[in-house]
């Protein structure tokens, strides 16, 4: 059923998330703090027994220059640098297997899949440890040092997140002014964060991204992980408004107007875990030229591969590469 608002109204909806004043300067601020560290990349490769994808792991320094984990995928034969994808993944999940990433390097892109700190126990296997402190929490990230906004976990995976798109750019296999920012749920709101953030985005996917319009997120949905903030809001009552202000610093509609790069969204009537009108909170919000595909009778799957192959024929036709699907969209709004 409709968990949200109907699909007329979140074309009006428009967010009433606040942005702190000093929102530009926590992050200029926040990645000098880790720009000094050197990238340190590093790839070796291994062997599964793939015949058309290159297989590396890969590692770079991020946040305070902690070492993160992740998977290199390079199309077999590449002749040339390529256009390159940045994956970034889903609530509780890390890097998981080579095999669970090769649509985007069978495709003909590059592909990074960025290790999520301190995840990977619930879903696709991680390998980076979150060596940043914070004080109480709900089980979870999300309110992970919500006590202030400088020791917050999202500020750290979105440090790393900035950092990785730089050193996929450095690649030899990678054409620098072609990499794109991916992925779902919590990977689309942390793709959008660093397409705000790092201005050599040169387009970004963000499908039923999670991290988008959070004041709004607890009061409609009971679902983790926005019930995470509800229940500690439930045991730290009388603080919520100064809670509220740490998260909003990691607030995809905050972030939204920030980023100039050609978008695709992606959002589910039916999504209780990311519901629409959050999603349509940063869309509307986004300063480049977008695309929202709504998907009317899915939950949090969104597209699922439907939406894949949208990402597919529109990162094909922008980085002018050879041949789109019978079914590609162009850019223009409503889908």
């Amino acid at each position: 059923m409709l968990v949200d608002l109907g699909e007329d109204a979140l074309w009006r909806y428009r967010s009433n998330q606040s942005e702190p004043h000093d929102f530009d300067d926590f992050w200029k601020v926040t990645l000098a703090a880790s720009a000094d560290s050197p990238l340190d990349v590093r790839t070796a490769p291994i062997d599964i027994g793939l015949v058309n994808v290159r297989v590396f792991d890969f590692s770079f320094r991020g946040y305070e220059g902690q070492r993160v984990k992740g998977w290199l995928l390079v199309p077999a034969g590449l002749a040339s640098p390529a256009p390159a994808v940045v994956r970034f993944v889903g609530y509780g999940g890390g890097r998981g297997n080579p095999l669970e990433n090769l649509v985007w390097p069978v495709a003909g892109f590059v592909q990074v899949v960025m290790d999520t700190r301190g995840q990977g126990g619930i879903r696709r296997a991680g390998a980076t440890p979150d060596e940043g402190g914070s004080g109480p929490s709900a089980p979870g990230f999300l309110t992970r040092g919500i006590e202030s906004p400088l020791n917050h976990y999202y500020r750290r995976l979105i440090v790393d997140a900035v950092r990785c798109i730089t050193a996929t750019a450095e690649l030899p296999h990678v054409d620098s002014d072609r990499v794109a920012a991916v992925g779902r749920s919590q990977g689309g709101g942390i793709a959008l964060a660093a397409a705000a953030l790092h201005p050599g985005v040169a387009a970004l996917v963000s499908q039923v991204p999670f991290l988008c319009d959070i004041a709004r997120a607890i009061t409609i949905t009971n679902d983790a992980p926005y019930s995470e903030v509800v229940e500690f809001l439930a045991t730290h009552r009388g603080q919520t408004e100064m809670f509220l202000e740490t998260l909003s610093y990691f607030d995809g509609a905050n972030f939204a107007p920030r980023a100039t790069a050609p978008a695709w969204f992606s959002a589910a009537l039916m999504d209780s875990t990311c519901p629409p009108s959050t999603v349509f909170g940063a869309y509307h919000r986004y300063a480049g030229d977008k695309d929202m595909k709504v998907w009317k009778y899915n939950g949090h799957e969104g597209g699922d591969f439907d939406d894949e192959q949208r990402a597919i024929d529109a990162l094909r036709r922008l980085f002018g590469m050879t041949s789109v699907s019978p079914h590609s969209h162009d850019l223009g709004g409503n889908q």
